[in-house]
């Protein structure tokens, strides 16, 4: 499968995500609820643009942005529904990528004709 089409699928699912969490602590509370909806509901419009208008530089850096929702989300959701965490600095790690593929997204500038 091609990035834009998988940086499209990741956008739509972490949109829809994105509106049920907050949908579930807006119910139920939970700091961690709506940290892991407001990530996901700010990266999804950024998701579906890079796969949209982007060159590959931004799109990689569009699928580095998709691992660390997984991490940074993921673990924030474990706590709360699991009582405990994904894995030891899985939260750490999931911020460090999306920092990271925002610094690729900035790079692309360089290195993509398109952008």
């Amino acid at each position: 499968m091609k990035a834009d089409r998988v940086l499209i699928l990741i956008a739509g699912l972490a949109g829809a995500a994105g509106v049920a969490l907050s949908a579930a602590a807006a119910h139920a509370g939970g700091q961690n609820l709506q940290t892991a909806a407001t990530f996901l509901l700010v990266h999804a419009p950024a998701l579906l643009g890079m796969a949209l208008l982007a060159g590959r530089t931004a799109k990689v850096g569009g699928l580095v942005l998709a691992a660390g929702l997984v991490l940074f989300c993921g673990d924030l959701l474990a706590r709360d529904f699991l009582g405990g965490r994904l894995f030891p600095y899985s939260a750490p790690a999931g911020g460090l990528l999306l920092i990271g593929g925002w610094l690729v997204v900035a790079a692309s500038a360089f290195f993509d004709r398109r952008a």
